[in-house]
């Protein structure tokens, strides 16, 4: 209306009194309904404006029944009849007409507005007399037409709506439009907000599809306005709820009090049950008497169980359950003529490295193979050697204690001891055939029978052969024939030879290799101290390194094949140490003696010849003089 007015004051110094008055009147007829304004707008239109027009003489004729009062108070009625609008601002209208595509809004301004159906779609109910929120774009076009727009309205005044219900922590109704990756679209006030899968429920969602189509409430969590993204939660008004019941549950609940509940997850430790509002654990220990591999083998998602409480802590809201409580322990209901020395049968249901765990009821009912009587053996193996989870076995009960609940079997005794006549199966002397069962650095241990094994000491596999370690000489699982050497009833032990099998070859190896003899032998190891060499009849020498020198003082190497002179024999300790160095400095100590012994007997024969010479010198001539002073020469060149 003020608008209006300076529009009149601006332009009535160009415009006729009387058309000014006719402009301003068509500009308000719209809203101006009343009788009372009806009457002044015809007061104006008839009055004869004067030269000099002034607002106050409009309505003042001779006859004017309006006084300066009345005047007034219809001026005001006119303010408060117009309504002034703001473009690009949210305005509330109420829908006047539908028509197939488009809805007539009226605003309370001079003229109303048209928004195409199309913009209320979420609203297929939409009536006469709705009433919505518009945007307005222009007050008016070429035509005169107010533009209006409902998306953009449900657009700026969904944001404000959601930025307020975060920040007062409103529940907010959404509209599910679809699926997403890792969750759900919500639609709220109009915008796509974002629902996790994790924030649907407190519990596990397998299918997020039977939420599409449905409307849900919802707590806003998050928003970034930059990037006009929207997180809301189910969740959060459920754990909500959630929280006020677990405060009235947990206050009401007893140890050893029955519940009934929901399985809600199952985990490898155990199971989730949800007891109406609050959670529990089942431990896996504590689903079964009988041992649990997984708990899916007693429960099953959403099935409902009855569970008795074993502990809470109101504190941290953490609840212990119990399933196999609800039941009578199997070991009450043992069978009171069972004793210790009875058989029993059972099924393997745990295998550890020193035992293994029978169930002998097939209700939790255990007793414990230690592996020390899985065999009567007295080399000890891991449980897995002898049995497997699932077998079905007979054993002995070997202790029975009824107060601890605590079972000892024994597999060995369900047959004899064969150490009970050991020196009657295996007497001293005797030859045997068994299987090499292991081997260690000290020897090699020799399998009888089940139960019954020797040991064959590395001193003991051959006569002739130095063996460094026993896996040289044979390898497990071979068989083996030994001779049994002497028994040790009491502490169980065996002690086997193999190379008593033979006689001592060193009785002859004696008389063959003596000190000084020469061998041909084969270099076959090299050692820091000297060589290994092989001699006849497949025994073995040594060779010290300073002894493994060739003539003409190069070393001697593997697989040299050379002859060696015996410089050491030791029956007892079946040692024979070999020379190659002493055969060429004996070889040499002979010729040089042969040579001393040569110039000795020549310088003997000379001097001989001297003297003879000598006793004749009477005799002799100036010529024999001669000869003489020659052999005198060569004489003393001998002595020399």
């Amino acid at each position: 209306m003020s608008e209006s007015k300076t529009e009149v004051k601006t332009e009535k110094s160009q415009e006729a009194p009387k058309e000014i008055i006719k402009k301003n009147i068509q500009e308000v007829e719209t809203d101006i309904q009343s009788e009372d304004t009806q009457e002044f707008k015809n007061e104006i239109l008839s009055h004869q404006v004067e030269e000099e027009f002034s607002w106050d003489n409009v309505g003042k004729s001779a006859n004017d029944s309006y006084t300066k009062k009345e005047r007034a108070e219809l001026e005001k009625m006119y303010d408060q009849k117009i309504t002034t609008i703001e473009q690009h601002e949210v305005y509330k209208g109420i829908i006047i007409q539908l028509t197939d595509k488009e809805a007539v809004i009226n605003i309370g301004y001079k003229s109303e507005g048209v928004i195409s159906l199309n913009e209320f779609r979420y609203n297929p109910e939409i009536k006469i007399g709705d009433e919505v929120e518009v945007y307005v774009e222009r007050q008016e076009d070429k035509y005169g037409q107010l533009q209006l727009s409902h998306t953009r309205a449900r657009i700026m005044w969904a944001w404000k709506r959601v930025n307020q219900a975060l920040e007062d922590g409103e529940i907010v109704t959404g509209f599910i439009k679809c699926r997403t990756k890792g969750g759900l679209i919500a639609d709220v006030f109009g915008i796509e907000a974002f629902l996790p899968g994790s924030q649907i429920d407190v519990k596990p969602i397998r299918d997020y599809d039977i939420y599409v189509g449905k409307k849900m409430e919802f707590k806003v969590v998050k928003i970034n306005n930059e990037f006009k993204n929207v997180v809301v939660s189910h969740k959060a008004l459920i754990e909500a709820e959630l929280e006020s019941q677990k405060v009235e549950i947990m206050s009401k609940l007893e140890k050893g009090q029955v519940l009934e509940g929901v399985v809600k997850n199952i985990t490898s430790y155990g199971v989730f049950v949800d007891l109406g509002g609050v959670d529990g654990l089942i431990h896996i220990t504590d689903l079964s008497w009988s041992r649990v591999t997984h708990p899916e083998e007693i429960v099953q998602i959403d099935q409902t169980i009855n569970v008795v409480i074993i502990d809470f802590d109101e504190e941290k809201k953490r609840i212990a359950l119990g399933l196999k409580q609800l039941e009578k322990h199997p070991w009450d209901s043992l069978d009171e003529k069972l004793k210790e020395g009875d058989k029993v049968k059972g099924k393997v249901v745990k295998l550890e490295d020193y035992g293994a765990f029978v169930d002998i009821s097939g209700k939790g009912i255990e007793g414990l193979v230690h592996v020390s009587e899985m065999s009567w053996s007295h080399h000890l193996k891991t449980a897995k050697d002898f049995f497997n989870v699932g077998d079905e076995i007979e054993a002995i009960i070997t202790t029975l204690d009824r107060e601890e609940r605590k079972m000892s079997l024994s597999t060995r005794k369900l047959v004899a001891d064969p150490w009970a006549d050991i020196e009657k199966k295996y007497p001293v002397g005797d030859k045997f055939t068994g299987v090499v069962n292991s081997i260690s650095n000290f020897g090699v241990f020799v399998q009888l029978e089940e139960g019954i094994d020797g040991l064959v000491h590395i001193s003991d596999l051959s006569w002739a052969k130095k063996i460094n370690h026993p896996n040289e000489f044979t390898k497990k699982g071979e068989d083996m024939e030994v001779i049994v050497l002497e028994i040790d009833k009491e502490n169980r032990r065996l002690s086997l030879g193999h190379k008593q099998l033979e006689e001592n070859p060193w009785d002859t190896f004696q008389t063959v290799f003596t000190e000084g003899s020469i061998h041909p032998g084969t270099v076959i190891s090299e050692a820091e101290k000297g060589f290994t060499v092989s001699l006849p009849y497949g025994i073995e020498a040594f060779c010290p390194g300073k002894h493994g020198v060739k003539e003409d003082g190069v070393k001697l190497s593997v697989e040299d094949k050379i002859d060696f002179m015996i410089i050491e024999f030791n029956k007892d300790a079946r040692k024979i140490i070999a020379s190659h160095a002493r055969i060429h400095e004996d070889a040499n100590r002979e010729r040089s003696a042969a040579a001393s012994q040569e110039r000795k007997t020549k310088g003997r024969n000379t001097r001989k010849a001297v003297k003879r010479i000598n006793d004749n010198v009477a005799k002799t001539t100036l010529g024999d003089l001669s000869v003489l002073d020659e052999l005198s020469k060569s004489a003393k060149k001998s002595d020399k």
